[in-house]
């Protein structure tokens, strides 16, 4: 699976930008888009959702708070100063989905998808250096949806002949199921065009990354994580390169738009070194181990915990400790994994200092603090010490509004202690959770296990239909909102579940037509 989510990248975008509107209803089963002049807003929208669709469903997608927090904390400022910037219309804010899914595959790599969802890789997170980089490639990836470069090149494609469509159109087919074959497919049909269409995709990236550059330095974020970035991206080209044929290498890094980089960073030159950034390297050894979790993985950082090199700093042991607690918990050895976090701790609470390396305020602080007090919990919850994971996670047993990683963790520790006395404090900020944010389906999950452990048999089965609608499962939605509905039938209400009850039907009938309008769109949907 290692190259999936980049081949479900490429077939989806080589069928959306290469087929002409015409073909597209007829030959790839996709929506109209008028003219190829432009594309409207919803039609992007549309095939954004179909992509999103399968990459839910994707063994590689990967859904895990703590890492998610960090992307969105870095996330939220950037898309502020584009907003700020007149970078981002109000239009496009609201009209696209603004998601951002993770990926376990270890390539360095980001990517924009159609209608405002954004891929990043764990590979990625691996290895940047600070949140600063990793803000940079966001701030990239923003500039390709905020510019509209998806739906730019879509209108440029449009223009090209029907033959080499057709070749190219059999290339995307072959693409999702082995790139090596869509290399063949493509070769005879796109050696006339392939020259335009590079320079015309090398013109998109030097655009996001002029435009990025400014967002990231208006957000607040240190100017040469960008420079540094892109050493790293340079570095590890030759590592993803899988020789497939260049039209497949998205995000082409030349040496003039490295030089660009510098010459703009020369420009917003900080007088002082940056600090080492450790929470990011915590988040880094999540990311390593998350996506590379072999038994000869995990053994591999294990023993850099045991046999530590003189020549790490505390930042550099810090991620090694932090990767082989969790690579010790994945392993089941919990002593070891109680040991490793106990140094870690040690060690971060010598090491962390304010950082006045920078004159720069960040627009964000990850705090290593809260990535232990979470890690904490999770090596309790591992040991069905759920009561213990709890006091990590509130601290004082204060009942505060949690942050996201805090409240799915102490959900699930709940839901392994019933009639414990935070269950409806727990359920409550998991409804408001969902209230404001109706597409985290692992909310929606988290919720439906709490109200079923509390006998609420038809809230829960409706809450597990809504995990189904915001993963853009039309089908599973239906089958838990219709049992749901007999559930409400053959079972004597009480005046909650009437409410509920009638708030299934609605639901129902709504993704019913949602899912007729796909059907009517994308003809081959399952």
């Amino acid at each position: 699976m290692k190259h999936k989510y980049r081949d479900l990248w490429v077939h989806w975008v080589l069928v959306a930008a290469l087929v002409s509107p015409s073909l597209q209803a007829q030959a790839a089963g996709l929506p109209g888009l008028g003219d190829g002049e432009s594309i409207s807003l919803s039609a992007e929208r549309q095939l954004g959702d179909r992509i999103a669709r399968e990459l839910y469903r994707d063994p590689d997608y990967i859904e895990d708070p703590v890492l998610d927090e960090y992307i969105q904390l870095l996330w939220a400022p950037l898309v502020r100063a584009a907003a700020a910037r007149g970078e981002l219309s109000a239009e496009l804010q609201e009209r696209f989905a603004w998601r951002i899914l993770l990926g376990r595959d270890r390539s360095v790599n980001a990517f924009a998808l159609p209608g405002g969802y954004l891929g990043v890789q764990l590979g990625l997170i691996a290895v940047v250096g600070s949140h600063d980089e990793l803000a940079s490639v966001l701030a990239h990836e923003l500039s390709h949806v905020s510019q509209r470069h998806i739906a730019r090149g879509m209108s440029e494609q449009s223009r090209m002949t029907p033959w080499l469509i057709g070749a190219m159109v059999l290339g995307a087919l072959a693409a999702s199921k082995s790139p090596q074959g869509a290399q063949a497919m493509i070769v005879g049909g796109q050696a006339a065009a392939i020259q335009s269409q590079l320079s015309y995709s090398r013109d998109m990236e030097r655009e996001a990354d002029r435009v990025g550059y400014g967002i990231l330095v208006d957000a607040g974020y240190d100017p040469r994580g960008f420079v540094g970035m892109f050493g790293k991206l340079q570095q590890a080209a030759g590592l993803n390169d899988s020789g497939a044929f260049p039209y497949l290498r998205s995000h082409p890094l030349t040496s003039e738009r490295i030089a660009d980089m510098q010459a703009r960073q020369q420009l917003n030159q900080p007088d002082t070194v940056p600090a080492a950034d450790m929470a990011q390297a915590l988040m880094s050894a999540r990311a390593r181990v998350l996506s590379q979790n072999t038994p000869d993985a995990l053994k591999a950082w294990t023993q850099q915990v045991e046999q530590p090199s003189s020549l790490d700093g505390p930042t550099q042991r810090a991620g090694k400790l932090y990767a082989g607690t969790l690579a010790y918990l994945q392993q089941r050895n919990m002593p070891a994994a109680e040991r490793t976090l106990q140094s870690l701790q040690a060690l971060a609470s010598k090491s962390i200092t304010p950082n006045q390396a920078s004159p720069r305020v960040s627009p964000v602080a990850p705090s290593v603090d809260r990535w232990l007090r979470l890690l904490s919990a999770e090596v309790a919850m591992k040991q069905d010490r759920f009561e213990a994971a709890l006091q990590h996670l509130l601290p004082g047993r204060t009942l505060l509004e949690l942050a996201r990683p805090e409240l799915m963790a102490a959900a699930q520790a709940l839901q392994r202690l019933p009639q414990h006395a935070l269950q409806a404090d727990i359920t409550r900020q998991l409804r408001q959770r969902v209230f404001v944010a109706p597409h985290d389906a692992q909310a929606w999950n988290l919720l439906a296990g709490l109200l079923t452990a509390q006998g609420q048999a038809l809230a829960g089965l409706r809450a597990e239909a809504e995990a189904q609608v915001a993963r853009l499962d039309w089908e599973g939605a239906l089958d838990r909102f219709r049992a749901a509905q007999e559930l409400a039938k053959r079972s004597q209400l009480q005046a909650a579940d009437h409410i509920e009850a009638s708030i299934v039907d609605t639901r129902l009938r709504e993704v019913q037509a949602r899912w007729r309008e796909v059907q009517a769109q994308f003809p081959t949907s399952r």
